[in-house]
């Protein structure tokens, strides 16, 4: 006999994964302990499970899933053969339907007359506090992209518009903004991204007292302090319009002393992600909970309430350690719906990420 635990580790199947498959009559333990409701599975189980692990892996649907299992072990192949070839059929269906919807986006985008000005005449040359945009840059760095799928997030955008520089970071699963304020620019809107590797030079020269000032000529860009000065070429890419991604629906606000709460996260419990839905990789889950008492709780696997929110754990603890603050709100909308992570005194300094979802 396999314990649940056991079995998790078996078959690729978490623990969360095994109970619901049980509460939904698809794989239902040999034993359940009468006493401690757990649950323990027989030798013939692991290839079920595998079987199942697979299954989910493919997308096949719950009612499929049943009676693949009941063909398997049983003698009708025939019907396995006829619901896994079905199966693929919708799969390839979907595919190309998919490529359709692409080309025709494809064709419509092409057709978009292109109403941002251009970037071989952007000019731009605004001052800021080199501590302000080092703070600035602290903040978000952590958040740029590194997937050459999408190069125009392997970098940081600098929005310069007014009075305010806007410096933005995202890898698709999490977003950072922060704030710094800039004089000189009274000119149209100007953004650029600029490419990882120069936003860390960029970095490196603001650790001064005094002003930094920020050049944008064409295809270039330049920092200079009184430390030194870098330059290269920004981007030719287009950045998301990130302030549609940051307007989220108000959501529960709770108080957290980040550095007790970054020990609980290191100590406390986790889940393997069950998805490869965060860059392809397999992750450490934090499930966390607003409790009545407007605290922060971490569920442990038996936790079945339904508000939790699943975030990558190394994504948080980054996130934490961005804001740079010994209080920080965590704000929690639906499981489904971004988490920020704010900085009290500063509502233009924040950060967000994406929930995973959990397989119960």
């Amino acid at each position: 006999m396999r314990s649940i635990g056991e079995m998790a580790r078996d078959s690729g199947l978490g623990v969360s994964a095994l109970r619901f498959y049980d509460r939904a009559g698809v794989l239902v333990p040999a034993w359940v302990d009468p006493a401690s409701g757990y649950r323990w599975y027989g030798p013939a189980q692991l290839e079920e499970a595998r079987l199942l692990a697979r299954l989910r892996r493919a997308g096949m649907p719950l009612a499929d899933t049943r009676l693949v299992l009941a063909g398997w072990s049983g003698a009708d192949k025939g019907l396995v053969t006829e619901l896994l070839q079905a199966h693929l059929r919708r799969l390839e269906r979907g595919l190309s339907d998919a490529r359709d919807e692409f080309s025709t986006l494809r064709n419509l985008l092409a057709r978009r007359e292109n109403t941002v000005t251009s970037r071989e005449s952007t000019t731009s040359r605004p001052t800021a506090s080199a501590a302000e945009l080092a703070a600035a840059l602290d903040a978000v760095r952590f958040a740029a992209g590194t997937d050459p799928e999408v190069p125009m997030l392997g970098g940081v955008l600098f929005d310069i518009e007014g009075e305010a520089l806007h410096v933005v970071a995202t890898d698709r699963y999490r977003m950072a903004v922060a704030r710094a304020g800039a004089t000189g620019h009274d000119g149209p809107a100007v953004r650029v991204v600029v490419p990882a590797p120069l936003v860390d030079a960029m970095r490196a020269v603001l650790d001064v007292e005094g002003s930094a000032r920020l050049s944008v000529d064409g295809d270039r860009v330049a920092l200079e302090t009184e430390d030194g000065r870098v330059s290269g070429r920004h981007l030719d890419h287009d950045f998301p319009d990130y302030r549609r991604l940051v307007r989220l629906p108000p959501g529960r606000r709770a108080l957290v002393d980040a550095p007790v709460f970054r020990e609980a996260l290191m100590s406390g419990p986790v889940r393997p992600s069950e998805v490869r839905d965060q860059g392809g990789e397999s992750h450490d889950l934090s499930v966390l909970k607003v409790t009545p008492d407007g605290t922060v709780a971490l569920c442990d696997d038996g936790d079945e309430d339904q508000n939790q929110v699943a975030v990558n754990r190394r994504f948080l603890l980054d996130a934490l350690a961005a804001g740079d603050q010994d209080r920080l709100i965590l704000e929690f909308g639906a499981p489904t719906a971004p988490m920020a992570i704010r900085r009290p005194d500063d509502e233009e300094t924040f950060s967000i990420l994406m929930p995973v979802r959990l397989d119960h």
